[in-house]
């Protein structure tokens, strides 16, 4: 049932994404941004009030209710392969909403490749925070990924004056990103570690403040074109590990 919910949220902010693109002339620059934070906040989301409601004391069956969470991702996308979304048309307005025209024809597969690689670097992160219980923590890479990764583009496209070039997979093609756009992701890094701050010793925060905000911006700057989410989730994993187990 739970993973159903997920579907349905996760759905109409897509299908509501899509009316944006087609009836508003919205840039799915922008509404691509917001369906990749909802598809990884709300499964953290519902199985952290899931586990707050004492609906699962075990640390196991936490940990697998979240890789279940991360798992429905990856189906979700399913329903948005082209003999589908062709034939279903609030599927298609759904998919308008993550196709921007610069990514024709990988759209589908940048997406799920990237949400693919977010999700198995999140697994073992989620265990992990489990353990020590600090699961709290991961919301500072969904942070840096929804709000500083998803405020770059638009940021970028308005205000971005100091361009640089990036690439893609599968492709030659380079891609345009600004010093503007990335600044988003520093600052969004920093806000995100003071507001966690609390879940920090006083060692771990100095050193995540220092090193959180300018690693991951690094992170977005070089990754590849559409898949920053998962090079973002892989150096925070890293970053995260490293603070929380070397510096008391």
């Amino acid at each position: 049932m739970a993973q159903l919910v997920r579907f349905g949220i996760s759905f109409l902010i897509w299908y509501a994404g899509g009316l944006l693109v087609s009836k508003k002339g919205v840039k799915a620059n922008y509404t691509r941004k917001i369906n990749h934070f909802s598809l990884m906040f709300i499964p953290f989301f519902m199985d952290m009030i899931h586990t707050s409601n004492g609906a699962s004391t075990g640390s196991m069956d936490n940990f697998l209710l979240s890789v279940m969470g991360l798992l429905s991702g990856l189906l979700f996308m399913l329903l948005f392969v082209k003999p589908i979304r062709e034939r279903v048309g609030v599927i298609n307005t759904a998919f308008l909403s993550v196709d921007r025209p610069e990514d024709r024809p990988f759209t589908l597969t940048w997406l799920t490749t990237q949400t693919a690689a977010s999700f198995l670097v999140a697994i073992p992160l989620t265990g992990y925070l489990m353990s020590i219980n600090k699961m709290e923590l991961i919301f500072i890479i969904i942070l840096i990924n929804g709000f500083g990764d998803g405020l770059a583009e638009p940021i970028g496209i308005r205000f971005g004056k100091h361009k640089y070039k990036t690439h893609a997979l599968f492709t030659k093609k380079k891609y345009t990103r600004s010093i503007e756009g990335s600044a988003c992701v520093f600052i969004t890094g920093l806000l995100a570690v003071i507001l966690f701050s609390s879940s920090f010793s006083t060692g771990q925060f100095i050193l995540a403040l220092l090193a959180i905000p300018i690693l991951m911006t690094l992170a977005e700057a070089f990754s590849p074109h559409s898949w920053d989410n998962a090079f973002l989730f892989l150096v925070g994993e890293i970053l995260l590990f490293l603070i929380l187990e070397l510096v008391v």
